[in-house]
């Protein structure tokens, strides 16, 4: 059996992905791991090891240890922190990708999953429908280390047979943990808000689309990649993976369907900057053809389940009312 360690399993990915790993596989063949001192609550029935990925040495004892086979690297720096720390970013996202790659090429590890963004894209990328290979000219460092992280994937895989395997992931929103200091995180919070005080500010413009997916969308994607025969994987830098595209105000009117009195202002920062330079839309038809991948929700049918699952975290009154509009 596949004895699986997730590393970077108490962020937004990283939590519902072990969770559905540990239920698809039990409890004890998935190590979650994190720089973090323990696990999140939803994390502490199975295994935990306290891991930073940039220690090689200390990567490798983890793996012996509980002779992992396959690896999850989810530790990144996402794209509006790494912006106010680069070199720190840059090395994080560098040498965690290449301390697990290295183990791939040693036989020690059968298969290895790394996250890939839209972030790789830039403003010279056509917006609409972006294609799978396509100019990519990234202008953040996020979007630079993704990019570099793909072209390291592929040269390990042609020069040295390493199974490793990757999405270029969309804004994930979820509602089980909080965002990590992304350019999308508008869309996990603007929930929040709406249940706890009715009013949202959002960081981008009213018109900034960009391409997003619900956590069980992105979950169904990562599992559904990794369990796929090797034969079938014919990119080796990374899919290009789609569910939807909103703006803020689409969003808000969908959430207004539920909770009619929400309001939203709108005040763009630094991040508008970013998100200019991602695309609006994605074509991922590769990834459909090659292994199937279908999306299960759009908006309004993703909106409906957050204000269900994060209403009891606001009492009674939002529990009601989320019930009264579903």
């Amino acid at each position: 059996m596949n004895k699986i360690l997730v590393i970077g399993a108490n962020g937004q990915l990283g939590t519902d992905l072990t969770e559905a790993l540990r239920k698809k596989y039990g409890l004890q063949q998935v190590v979650a791991a994190d720089i973090q001192d323990g696990p999140t609550p939803a994390l502490e029935q199975g295994p935990f090891e306290h891991l930073d990925v940039m220690d090689a040495e200390r990567l490798s004892q983890v793996v012996n240890r509980h002779q992992i086979n396959e690896v999850y690297l989810l530790a990144a720096m996402l794209s509006a922190t790494a912006e106010k720390k680069p070199q720190i970013a840059w090395k994080l996202n560098m040498e965690g990708l290449l301390n697990v790659l290295e183990l791939g090429k040693a036989g020690i590890l059968k298969k290895i999953y790394w996250p890939s963004s839209i972030a790789v894209f830039g403003p010279n990328t056509p917006k609409n429908n972006t294609p799978q290979h396509t100019i990519m000219e990234p202008n953040t460092v996020y979007g630079l280390s993704k990019l570099a992280g793909e072209r390291w994937c592929q040269y390990y895989y042609e020069q040295y047979g390493v199974d490793v395997r990757s999405l270029r992931y969309p804004g994930l929103i979820g509602w089980k943990a909080l965002p990590g200091g992304g350019t999308t995180d508008y869309a996990v919070d603007i929930y929040h808000q709406a249940l706890k005080q009715g009013h949202y500010q959002c960081f981008l413009s009213q018109e900034t689309a960009l391409p997003m997916m619900y956590m069980p969308d992105a979950i169904k994607a990562t599992m559904q990649l990794m369990e796929a025969p090797a034969s079938q994987i014919k990119i080796r830098s990374s899919y290009n993976i789609g569910a939807m595209s909103f703006t803020p105000a689409q969003v808000a009117q969908s959430i207004q369907k539920h909770l009619p009195n929400f309001a939203i202002s709108y005040k763009p920062d630094e991040r508008q900057r970013i998100a200019n330079s991602w695309p609006a839309s994605i074509d991922h038809a590769a990834a459909t053809e090659q292994w199937g991948w279908e999306p299960a929700y759009q908006l309004d049918n993703m909106t409906r389940s957050m204000l269900e699952h994060l209403a009891p975290l606001y009492g009674q009154a939002a529990v009601e009312q989320a019930e009264q509009t579903a």
